[in-house]
């Protein structure tokens, strides 16, 4: 048993998220804030960063994916075995819910980086002998249940997760809000501060109350106001701690609901969106606060084919700790780094005919498209003329999906059902395969494994987008929107391609269907299936134009020291 007590002795930065997505065998994320949260973690190893990371312990995960014969998802719990890969602490605090006292566990798993770092992760878990039955079931399922569930996991992730930091004796000098789902923390530090509520109304000025300020950071991900978690305040006061004043929360959070994004911006000194163009938006949304931004990142080593990590081992020694190196991607021999991309290509479809029995042919341009099947991705998009998509794609496409619905959007699930029945109208013509149960796993083989990767949100609902880094990193171009990182990623022909017009000629409010779909279209027949069957040398530059002008740069190493400049040591 590994002892924690020597994570203890240093200041940390206490980084805490409702989801977080270190490995498949550890099912505890749903989708990218999740996996973003990962890898910033793992950076922080790498980084040697003083961290420690707090989130919830999902005993039954998010959902095992399932369609039946209608191609309509269905979930099953996943079961597994915290103790497989972590160790219960022996301190626990308690939380009073719904005039309850619960009691909190936590379990530490250790990440450990190649190259010496070691990062606590604190997983906290209500399934304790003694707590009411209703309470052991707290911590079960990821996004599962209704607005008292998600209020009661954010009061022991936000406010448990204070105390049991305390009760643990970790010294603290700046708590990361990822999302505001953890935000009851700053009421939870403020009291810890005994700070009069009435000094904190006056725009927090007294230096208890600003010194609380001064330790919260908080990162925005939700780009529409609808997005933000709000609970009604006959919920907020039926279930909250007696510590937790109604009445401060009203003036702070607004007096229609309790708005814990709100909440979170009202007390933290530094705020940023994910990306330049989400933190625009989220200024829109929030004026009056300051809000930066820092793009996100994805952790290389861990989204590297095993290709390309023998590939840049061999040309660009070291670049797993210094990304930056990837900038040099030009000296890269072409056959080398097709013959790579051909393995990783090779890979997937093993993959592939292994769990659905079909073969995908290697030579064929494959698109991949994997996202939370959120309805504003418009996953179904491309197939919205189907006559048109055969006229240019006959013979010379394939496509591969992934993706899994919320349980509760019923909508989302529609849209599946009909990515899955295209490719039942489109067999013989174009092949179309929609993988069951898309996870980190899953992705690792994916992402690398087609040849372009496609993005096609309405915007501006795309805060950042990660998976398009993790495709530029394996020399996978983006065909993409221009929103979220890859405004500033894109450079039209070079790294990849935009779908529609600029973002500044973009309305808020439109997704613009028609015009994105044309120009899909139109470059997809004129542009990119051209270049890739009739230009493989000008295909291959493109490839490596994605690692080296953007794989580079859109990392979580290149993330991590701006939030350490910006945001941890002032």
């Amino acid at each position: 048993m590994e002892d924690w007590k020597q994570f203890t002795q240093d200041q940390r930065i206490a980084y805490f998220s409702m989801e977080i997505g270190l490995k498949a065998e550890i099912p505890t994320y749903s989708g990218g804030l999740g996996v973003l949260a990962g890898d910033t973690i793992k950076s922080a190893a790498d980084l040697r960063i003083p961290m420690i990371a707090v989130t919830l312990l999902y005993r039954k995960g998010y959902f095992r994916q399932h369609f039946n014969s209608d191609g309509w998802q269905q979930e099953s719990d996943i079961i597994w075995q915290p103790e497989k890969y972590m160790q219960r602490l022996p301190t626990k605090t308690l939380v009073t819910i719904e005039k309850r006292d619960v009691k909190i566990q936590a379990w530490l798993h250790t990440v450990k980086s190649p190259a010496g770092g070691r990062l606590p992760v604190l997983f906290l878990d209500t399934d304790i002998p003694g707590n009411a039955e209703e309470d052991r079931k707290i911590t079960d399922h990821l996004y599962g249940g209704g607005l008292d569930l998600r209020l009661k996991q954010e009061i022991v992730l936000g406010i448990g997760g204070a105390r049991i930091l305390q009760a643990l004796n970790f010294a603290i000098k700046k708590y990361h809000m990822n999302e505001g789902h953890a935000s009851l923390l700053t009421i939870e530090l403020l009291n810890k501060a005994r700070v009069p509520i009435e000094s904190a109304l006056e725009e927090c000025n007294s230096s208890n109350a600003q010194q609380v300020m001064d330790q919260c950071v908080f990162t925005t991900h939700t780009p529409v106001e609808a997005g933000h978690d709000r609970f009604p305040y006959d919920l907020a006061e039926r279930i909250l701690p007696p510590e937790v004043p109604i009445e401060f929360l009203k003036k702070i959070s607004g007096d229609d609901h309790l708005n814990m994004t709100i909440l979170a911006l009202k007390l933290s000194k530094y705020i940023n969106g994910v990306a330049k163009r989400h933190g625009e938006v989220s200024q829109n949304l929030f004026p009056g606060f300051e809000i930066h931004a820092i793009t996100n990142g994805i952790h290389p080593f861990t989204w590297c084919s095993p290709f390309f990590v023998n590939l840049y081992d061999k040309y660009l020694p070291g670049w797993a700790n210094e990304p930056e190196l990837l900038v040099r991607a030009d000296i890269i021999p072409d056959e080398e780094l097709w013959e790579n991309h051909c393995g990783a290509k090779a890979l997937f479809f093993h993959y592939i005919k292994e769990v659905t029995g079909k073969e995908l042919n290697p030579d064929l341009l494959t698109i991949g498209f994997a996202r939370r099947a959120a309805t504003y991705k418009r996953g179904d998009l491309i197939f919205k003329d189907i006559d048109r998509l055969l006229e240019i794609g006959r013979g010379k496409l394939q496509f591969v999906f992934g993706g899994k619905s919320h349980p509760q959007d019923e909508e989302g699930k529609k849209v599946i059902q009909r990515i899955i029945k295209q490719a039942y109208d489109l067999r013989g013509e174009i092949d179309l395969i929609y993988l069951e149960n898309y996870n980190m796993d899953i992705a690792s083989r994916f992402i690398p494994g087609v040849d372009i990767w496609l993005n096609n949100p309405m915007r501006p609902l795309e805060a950042s987008g990660t998976s398009g880094m993790k495709a530029a990193l394996n020399g996978v171009p983006n065909f993409s929107v221009l929103d979220g990182w890859w405004i500033e990623g894109h450079m039209e022909g070079v790294t990849g391609w935009s779908i529609g017009p600029p973002p500044t000629e973009v309305d808020q409010e439109v997704g613009r269907a028609e015009e994105d779909l044309e120009d899909m279209y139109q470059k997809l027949e004129n542009i990119i299936i051209p270049l890739y069957y009739n230009d493989r040398k000008g295909w291959i530059k493109v490839m490596k134009n994605a690692i080296g002008k953007n794989a580079y740069y859109f990392n979580t190493h290149v993330m991590m020291r701006r939030y350490v400049t910006d945001a941890y040591i002032h």
